[in-house]
């Protein structure tokens, strides 16, 4: 469900790449054109694979089936890297545009131009002027986050084929486990709830930030917007970490015998695991030494720090207590 929610908005994604790259064909590669279109296909094709396959063992042609999967993760990766280059790159010109006079700005975009193949030597002809444009440009733009989440989503669960490929499982030796506490045996629905309102609480603070960011030019209201976004982060991390440790108290309690074997499939799991909060922690590390560094100190900047740590507290816990349930025997 949550593959296809992204899915459909990476198609509309591609939509609005379709019709903005349109709006100047005449000075563009064919290949820009072609690439959301090629995207797209992809999209729906692979969407309806994971959806038919995804809880396959396959027991036949292992070779071929584990070369066809990592080949098809190694795309959604490099859809992704090209999602967020594209997006930093995106941001990257907003910069330049309100920084710099609009001389040198069409300088550089006409240097650029040059470089990724239009055909027209006329900058002015490629720029995007009309109204339906500008448009497509923000709505392409808006949408880069759940095309890049599509990506890391299906990575995840082509990753998880790969993994059960030649799989066999025991149809006899499942049980049901019933949890001791009387508290957690009917609340499993609760924790559904807190969390669709976590993620619609949280789109709302990223759009009333991004709105208020961007079109106000009153600092006050910058700051205003700032200081809710680093609020509403503070509060999730702190309720997220609190979760975690409770998790690895409740494993006390559950008394099961750990798995110390070799084990390469999980021992990989692991080294994914941290490799992915390695960057993470760079981040808030070098958030804290920019924080400290920088004078005056003001309440936005307590507010980073704090999330920057939370950050590294947050991701810590939850390494370990996935880390503990991985070396847990079955019930």
């Amino acid at each position: 469900g949550g593959l296809i929610l992204f899915a459909i908005f990476s198609l509309v994604m591609d939509v609005f790449k379709i019709g903005y790259y349109s709006s100047f064909y005449s000075c563009l590669s064919a290949i820009k054109i072609i690439y959301p279109i090629v995207q797209a296909i992809f999209v729906v094709v692979q969407t309806y694979f994971l959806w038919v396959s995804a809880k396959d063992c396959i027991h036949v042609h292992l070779n071929v089936t584990r070369c066809g999967l990592m080949l098809t993760l190694t795309t959604n990766l490099a859809v992704w890297m090209s999602a967020v280059t594209d997006e930093s790159v995106h941001k990257a010109h907003s910069k330049l545009k309100k920084n710099m006079t609009e001389e040198i700005f069409r300088w550089l975009l006409k240097e650029r131009s040059q470089r990724v193949g239009m055909r027209s030597s006329s900058v002015e002809e490629c720029n995007c002027n009309s109204q339906i444009c500008q448009i497509f440009k923000n709505g392409y733009f808006w949408l880069y986050p759940f095309n890049i989440e599509y990506s890391l989503f299906a990575s995840a669960m082509v990753y998880v084929m790969w993994k059960n490929v030649g799989r066999f499982i025991d149809h006899h030796s499942h049980h049901i486990q019933h949890l001791k506490f009387r508290l957690f045996r009917r609340t499993f629905f609760v924790g559904i709830m807190l969390g669709l309102i976590i993620l619609v609480s949280g789109l709302g603070v990223l759009i009333l930030y991004e709105v208020q960011v961007n079109s106000s030019t009153e600092s006050s209201k910058k700051s205003q917007a700032l200081t809710m976004y680093y609020i509403f982060n503070i509060v999730c991390l702190s309720l997220m970490s609190l979760v975690c440790i409770g998790g690895s108290v409740i494993y006390r309690f559950d008394k099961r015998d750990m798995d110390r074997h070799k084990n390469p499939t999980r021992t990989l799991d692991v080294a994914l695991l941290m490799g992915a909060a390695l960057g993470q922690y760079a981040i808030s590390y070098y958030s804290i030494v920019a924080i400290v560094a920088s004078t005056p100190r003001d309440t936005i900047s307590a507010l980073n720090l704090t999330y920057a740590l939370l950050m590294i507290a947050q991701h810590t816990f939850q390494n370990v207590f996935i880390i503990e349930g991985l070396h847990r025997q079955p019930p």
